[in-house]
C-alpha cells in the first residue's frame, strides 16, 4: 500500500483594523504567497511525473491544488486590502491639496438672520 504525503502550509494572515507597518507587512505577505503558489504548482508537476498509481497521482494532486486555491483567495484578499489602502493614502492626499471641503477659520461664512 502506497501512502501519500502532502505538504501543509500553515498561512498566517492577521486581519487587524490598521498595522503599524502598512503597506510593506502586506507586500512580504503578497510575496510570500506567491511563492508558496509556485511551490506547489512544482509540486504538482512533480506529481505528474512521480512513479505512484494513478489513484494515488489523482488524490495528491487534488490536495495541492485546494491549497494552491486556498492560498490564491488569500492573495486576493490582500491585493484588495492594499488597493484600499493605497486608495484611502490618496484620498487624504487630495484633500489636504484641495483644501475645498476642508472647514478652516478662513473659510467660514457668517449668517445673520
Amino acid at each position: 500500500m502506497t501512502t501519500i504525503q502532502a505538504s501543509t502550509t500553515t498561512i498566517q494572515s492577521g486581519s487587524s483594523g490598521s498595522s503599524s507597518s502598512g503597506g510593506s507587512d502586506i507586500s512580504s505577505q503578497i510575496s510570500r504567497i506567491t511563492s508558496q503558489i509556485t511551490k506547489l504548482t512544482q509540486q504538482l508537476k512533480d506529481v505528474a511525473n512521480g512513479s505512484s498509481s494513478v489513484e494515488d497521482k489523482k488524490k495528491q494532486q487534488e490536495l495541492i491544488q485546494a491549497q494552491i486555491k486556498m492560498l490564491q483567495a488569500q492573495l486576493a484578499q490582500l491585493q484588495r486590502q492594499q488597493a484600499e489602502e493605497a486608495q484611502q493614502k490618496q484620498d487624504q492626499k487630495q484633500g489636504k491639496t484641495e483644501g475645498v471641503n476642508s472647514p478652516s477659520a478662513e473659510h467660514q461664512i457668517d449668517i445673520y438672520i
